[in-house]
């Protein structure tokens, strides 16, 4: 059975970092690209990080810079790291994983492509 567990996620302050992670099991992400969702507490879900199958990775907005995306295949995990983290920032991030290649996409339509998903982790940023 194919799975996705996160982990990482907590309560941090304003200019804090925090890695994300994100197990595979029951398939090898080497053949799937990978994306990081966030969904915010007022319930908006969007995509912001992608990484496609050959380890090309993308982001949306101004998250860039700030939050970088990868993954490891030996060991069958995708990563966030997230630094300058910001009261904004404040979400459930979830991976989720797709046969497909995310680049020719709208982001607002990744969640059509994706073929399995995390439970997620939540992440606060608080003072």
């Amino acid at each position: 059975e194919a799975q996705l567990v996160e982990s990482g996620g907590g309560l941090v302050q304003p200019g804090g970092s925090l890695r994300l992670r994100c197990v595979a099991s029951g398939f090898s992400i080497e053949n799937y690209g990978m994306i990081w969702f966030r969904q915010t507490p007022r319930g908006e879900r969007e995509a912001f990080a992608t990484i496609e199958a050959d380890g090309t990775p993308y982001y949306q907005d101004s998250r860039k810079g700030r939050f970088t995306i990868s993954k490891d295949n030996s060991e069958n995990t995708l990563y966030l790291q997230m630094n300058s983290l910001k009261l904004e920032d404040t979400a459930m991030y979830t991976c989720a994983a797709g046969t497909v290649r995310w680049y020719n996409i709208p982001w607002y339509r990744l969640p059509e492509y994706v073929t399995f998903w995390g439970q997620g982790t939540q992440v606060t940023v608080s003072s």
